[in-house]
């Protein structure tokens, strides 16, 4: 089952208000096979979500895993919000992730067959102003894959040039 069963059509996501992406991971579809998705609460400190809101963070380098029945993520970045005086927090600590039991069990399955990985895809508010986090269940790319992928892409391109130049 698709995780993204939750999340509202992108026609209804352009129009609400509340619904805003705030940082993508661009590199993992061309690293990985995402074979699955799923969405996520994480757990942030008051600063961390004014941060977010102001757009700093980055999870490109960043990853999820289960450990002791947990799911955290792991080295992702949120910039630090000046106006916190006191209450600053640590810009790469490690966030605990919120799924059902039955999805972590799936997750931790997952994860312990040879070669998946979980990887952050995009952080995001979600239509009620929510921060979630969509990770992906994926396999890594050999280098051929991502060649022929790269070869794939480069075809198309050069196709609908010769269509509109012809067309």
């Amino acid at each position: 089952m698709q995780g993204d069963l939750h999340l509202r059509p992108m026609a209804q996501q352009k129009t609400d208000p509340n619904y805003k992406v705030i940082a993508e991971n661009r590199r993992a579809r061309f690293d990985y096979a995402i074979e699955q998705d799923l969405e996520c609460g994480i757990v942030l400190e008051g600063s961390e979500v004014k941060s977010l809101r102001a757009g700093g963070s980055n999870i490109a380098e960043s990853y999820a895993a289960v450990e002791e029945g947990e799911l955290w993520l792991v080295n992702s970045y949120i910039a630090p919000y000046e106006q916190a005086k006191v209450f600053k927090h640590d810009e790469r600590r490690r966030r605990k992730l919120l799924v059902s039991r039955k999805e972590m069990a799936n997750l931790w399955n997952a994860t312990q067959r040879k070669g998946m990985t979980l990887v952050p895809l995009v952080l995001y508010f979600n239509h009620r102003g929510m921060a979630k986090i969509k990770i992906g269940i994926a396999k890594g790319k050999k280098n051929h894959d991502k060649r022929e992928a790269q070869a794939k892409r480069d075809w198309s391109r050069q196709k609908q040039r010769l269509l509109k130049d012809h067309g």
